[in-house]
């Protein structure tokens, strides 16, 4: 119980620290003249999607696996609810910083030459 709860805590200052990666992000495309390109707007949509299943589902729903703990009671395993739907969020989530950072890296189309 006690390495779930470091590991909750550790998820909610990533979330906290992770709210500079869009500040640098448009700072860095601002400075390289591309805040108009298609990658930059799709990496900035994503991030946004991601930022919203963490906070809205990921977060909360290890609250509740971690309350359900606490109270002796089992969380469920069913695919609806529980430890199985937050496992999925949480690999939405990952696939899509993943899908972010390639693109940051790829940067399809970009013509900075950078």
């Amino acid at each position: 119980m006690a390495v779930l709860r470091v590991l909750h805590r550790v998820c909610r200052v990533y979330a906290v620290a992770g709210l500079a990666v869009p500040v640098f992000g448009f700072a860095t495309a601002s400075a390289l003249g591309v805040l108009g390109d298609a990658w930059v707007i799709a990496s900035v949509a994503l991030t946004g999607a991601a930022a919203a299943i963490l906070a809205l589902a990921v977060l909360p729903g290890q609250d509740a696996v971690l309350a359900r703990l606490a109270a002796g009671d089992p969380p469920a395993v069913d695919a609806g609810t529980g430890v199985a739907r937050l496992a999925m969020l949480t690999g939405v989530f990952n696939v899509l910083w993943a899908a972010v950072t390639v693109l940051m890296i790829v940067r399809p189309g970009s013509t900075t030459g950078v």
